[in-house]
């Protein structure tokens, strides 16, 4: 008879004996992988690579960022309305070409009278706080506002990598990518309002994301501390706790609805996608009745979190114009005799009256322009806008040869967009065949900031609204490089080959946006160095 064990046999009993003295934390550990809720701890490397990608992106946004002293594409509306708003609550008049007075200091030339808008205040009260910053007389002023949280936008996108992949090399090669691509440095070199909206609806983002793993932790701790106790679990299941996360997201959405009306489409896809997220994580630790739990614990409070939170939001977005007695339509429910002589109620029905004339505009807007860009032709950068030109002779502001121009074209970089349009339909079929939810995730904000402008093909629209949606075709792009490279268990060879491949396209993006660098920031150059840049006859 055998009386000794071997080292193999005494080594697999001690495991053994471990996982029945820690059956809590083994549990927990089996809950927390099927929910996918797997620890990514940020470690001092991943710290200093994404503050490494967050100093590049500011530097490029802020370098030379007032060297043009004139107001640059739409600045021409936003900048004088964010400065008003600052003086007077509400956007005002201006009396005709103010643009070269105020180019020259001479900001207080607005007029007694409201001006009729169409776009909600808020990015315009974000430039209004650079100018108060900086000074209105100062371009700086102007566009520090979009440059500062255009490089915060950068670091977001960086953790949110990180986060929907698990990987920090993933989380750098987003932010990278992000950071130097052109139609995200234009805009955050200029101040419209469509970088504002990004800003906001990529932090939304952000925080559902948390929320996610938040709640996924929540549901792994309590269906572990039942099975332990043999408890049985509640008619509906266990509660989702308090999400704050989700309330936050609420209120990032009304700020980008409070930038731009288009903020509602990423309302009604993010609120979904949380929700799926919730169902996913219910059925796959088998709760009973999983979509019913899943209704009225998630999906209604969801509702009142995010859309509450978010309409809570936009409305107090309007605090100037609710406060004065000189905004654009204020009384417009005694002017249409619908009011009902209490203020606050005659208040909101002017608003919403004046909402309505404003959604006119824009579905009816279709006069011609010569930038005008079928949304078809978004993803491929077919028709980029314009933002700025001008052209100089020998002698005229450093030009040194017969013909010169400085261009700001607001064109994103060829290879990021192209291989992020390839990686979109790549995302599709990959969501599909393996039911990823990475993919879905990172094709969400397509789905949001895309996808509607395909209903309004007949209106007057333009290429750089693609700002709103380009994280996601970054993170579309970052997932087929993460699978290129391969898993964290693949073979050292097949990730050596990998990572050596994403390398190499990565520094050849670099030297791409290195070589487009003075067509993104109205660099003057020769014609001929001008020409080389045109990749497309529709560039001109």
């Amino acid at each position: 008879m055998r009386t000794e064990l071997s080292e193999e046999e005494s080594a697999a009993g001690a495991r053994r004996r471990a996982a029945v003295e820690d059956e809590p934390g083994a549990l927990l550990t089996t809950y927390r992988r099927r929910l996918r809720a797997v620890d990514l701890p940020v470690s001092r490397m991943a710290w200093a690579g994404a503050m490494a990608v967050f100093g590049l992106a500011l530097v490029l946004r802020l370098w030379g960022l007032g060297s043009i002293g004139e107001l640059i594409f739409d600045e021409t509306y936003y900048v004088k309305d964010g400065f008003t708003l600052t003086q007077q609550g509400v956007e005002m008049d201006w009396p005709e070409e103010p643009d070269a007075a105020f180019e020259a200091g001479d900001v207080d030339s607005y007029e007694e009278t409201a001006s009729y808008v169409v776009h909600p205040p808020l990015g315009k009260w974000l430039i209004g706080a650079g100018m108060t910053l900086l000074g209105a007389d100062s371009p700086w002023g102007w566009r520090i506002s979009s440059a500062v949280l255009g490089s915060l936008a950068v670091l977001m996108l960086t953790f949110i990598a990180r986060r929907l992949f698990r990987s920090t090399t993933a989380g750098l090669i987003a932010g990278l990518l992000f950071a130097v691509d052109g139609m995200a440095l234009v805009h955050a070199r200029t101040s419209l309002l469509d970088p504002f909206l990004m800003v906001f609806v990529l932090a939304a983002f952000g925080a559902l994301l948390i929320d996610r793993d938040r709640f996924r932790e929540h549901l792994a701790l309590t269906a572990a501390r039942m099975q332990l106790a043999s408890e049985a679990p509640p008619p509906l299941a266990a509660s989702g706790g308090l999400r704050p996360w989700r309330i936050l997201a609420g209120a990032l959405l009304g700020a980008a609805c409070a930038v731009k009306w288009s903020g509602l489409y990423f309302v009604t896809v993010f609120g979904i996608v949380t929700v799926l997220w919730d169902w996913w994580a219910r059925r796959t630790i088998a709760q009973p009745r999983w979509f019913l739990v899943g209704l009225v614990k998630d999906a209604i409070p969801a509702f009142f979190a995010v859309v509450g939170t978010a309409l809570l939001t936009y409305l107090v977005s309007w605090a100037g114009w609710f406060a004065s007695s000189i905004g654009y339509n204020r009384h417009l429910a005694a002017d249409e005799g619908v009011a009902t002589g209490f203020g606050p109620l005659d208040a909101l029905i002017s608003l919403w009256l004046y909402h309505r004339q404003a959604y006119d505009f824009h579905v009816g807007l279709d006069s011609e322009h010569p930038y005008a860009a079928h949304p078809a032709g978004w993803l491929l950068q077919l028709r980029p806008t314009n933002f700025y030109y001008r052209s100089y002779d020998y002698g005229e502001n450093g030009c040194e040869v017969a013909r010169c121009g400085a261009h700001i074209l607001d064109v994103g970089n060829p290879l990021i967009w192209w291989l992020g349009a390839l990686a979109i339909l790549v995302a599709v079929v990959l969501g599909i065949v393996h039911r990823d939810g990475r993919a879905w995730a990172s094709l969400s904000g397509i789905v949001a900031g895309y996808l509607p402008w395909l209903l309004y093909t007949d209106r007057t629209i333009f290429t750089f609204y693609a700002i709103a949606f380009e994280p996601w075709l970054i993170l579309c792009l970052t997932y087929v490089l993460s699978l290129v490279i391969g898993p964290p268990g693949a073979e050292r060879e097949r990730r050596l080959a990998g990572g050596l491949f994403v390398g190499s396209l990565l520094v050849l993006i670099v030297m791409v946006s290195a070589f487009f660098w003075p067509v993104w920031t109205g660099q003057v150059l020769d014609v001929e160095q001008w020409q080389y840049r045109m990749w497309l006859p529709s560039w001109t």
